[in-house]
C-alpha cells in the first residue's frame, strides 16, 4: 500500500497532513518506499512484525523512539521473546546470530480448530514457534532474515529471498520484485526472480544482473529473471511465494510431457510453449 501511494503519479494532488503515524507489517518495509511515504505525508512510518497466532502484533520500532532501518524493532509490553538454534530448540542462539523466533505471552493462541498434530508442532512448552528466522542484536530490536521454509540452497550455501529482493527493489527502475528457489540438477536449487518495473520503465535482464551483482554476494545473485505485469499476493498485500512456486513446478512438469509427447528438441522450445498452454490448463497460476 505504501508503495503503491508512492509510485502513485497523482498523490502529490492531495493533502495527507491528517496522517501522523502508521506501522508497515507483512512484508519488509523498503527504506525508498519509507522515505517516499514520508516526503508525501510528512508522517511517521514504522516497521513492525506479528502474526495470526499472536494477535496479530507483536512487535515494533517505536513512534517517538529509536527506529532503526531494516528492523521490526522491540516487542510489545507482556511479550516474551527467544531466538533459539534451529536443531536444538532449548538453546537461545547468541546476540547476533540467526535462530528461529519462539514467542510467548497472553495474546497467543491456544491452537490451531481441530488441528491437533499442527498445534503440538507450533506450540510446545507453551512458546509459539513463528518459523520466521530473525536476529537480535544487543538493543533488543529484532531483524527478520527470512522464512525457513522459504530459504534457497544453492550449492550448499543459504540463500534469503527477503534480501534479494530487497536489492532488486532498491533499482530506480523496480517497483516491486519475488524470489523463489527452483529445482536445479547442479546447484540443488538456483535462485529466480520475478521483476515488475514501474509504469513506462525499460530495463532488460543483463542491466538488472549487473547491478545486483555489484551488490551481494555471487551465489545468491539470480541464475534467471523473469519481468512480470504483477505479483500474487493476499487480500492483505502480502507476497504469495507459494504460487510462484506452484506456477514453476507447473511449468516444469508440462514442459517434461511436451518433451516426451512431441518433436520438441530443446528445453528453449518446450519451456516457450509451456508459456502459451498453462494459462489455458491450469487458469489459477496464469500471470497476475
Amino acid at each position: 500500500m505504501y508503495a503503491a501511494l508512492g509510485n502513485y503519479e497523482k498523490t502529490s494532488n492531495y493533502n495527507l497532513n491528517s496522517i501522523h503515524a502508521c506501522i508497515s507489517g507483512g512484508a519488509p518495509l523498503i527504506e525508498n518506499v519509507k522515505k517516499r511515504f514520508i516526503e508525501l505525508t510528512g508522517a511517521k512510518l514504522v516497521e513492525g512484525y506479528g502474526l495470526s497466532e499472536a494477535s496479530p502484533v507483536t512487535h515494533a520500532n517505536p513512534i517517538n523512539g529509536l527506529n532503526k532501518e531494516n528492523s521490526i524493532g522491540l516487542p510489545f509490553p507482556d511479550i516474551e521473546c527467544r531466538v533459539v538454534d534451529f536443531e536444538d530448540i532449548d538453546k537461545d542462539v547468541p546476540i547476533g546470530e540467526e535462530g528461529e523466533l519462539i514467542i510467548k505471552g497472553p495474546q497467543v493462541m491456544r491452537g490451531y480448530w481441530n488441528q491437533k498434530e499442527i498445534t503440538d508442532a507450533t506450540l510446545r512448552n507453551g512458546w509459539l514457534h513463528t518459523g520466521d528466522i530473525v536476529t537480535m542484536n544487543s538493543d533488543g530490536y529484532f531483524k527478520i532474515v527470512d522464512r525457513k521454509k522459504d530459504i534457497i540452497i544453492a550449492k550448499g550455501f543459504n540463500v534469503s529471498p527477503t534480501e534479494v529482493e530487497k536489492i532488486i527493489s532498491l533499482h530506480p527502475k523496480v517497483e516491486e520484485s519475488a524470489v523463489i528457489g527452483i529445482p536445479d540438477n547442479y546447484r540443488g536449487e538456483k535462485v529466480k526472480a520475478f521483476v515488475v518495473l514501474k509504469t513506462s520503465e525499460t530495463l532488460n535482464e543483463k542491466e538488472l544482473l549487473k547491478y545486483v551483482r555489484e551488490r551481494i554476494a555471487s551465489f545468491k545473485v539470480p541464475r534467471t529473471i523473469e519481468f512480470v505485469d504483477s505479483l500474487p499476493k493476499n487480500v492483505m498485500g502480502k507476497l504469495l511465494r507459494r504460487i510462484l512456486l506452484e506456477q514453476e513446478r507447473c511449468k516444469r512438469e508440462l514442459v517434461l510431457l511436451l518433451k516426451r509427447n512431441d518433436q520438441l528438441t530443446t528445453n528453449w522450445q518446450a519451456a516457450d510453449l509451456a508459456v502459451l498452454i498453462l494459462p489455458q490448463i491450469v487458469p489459477d497460476l496464469a500471470p497476475f
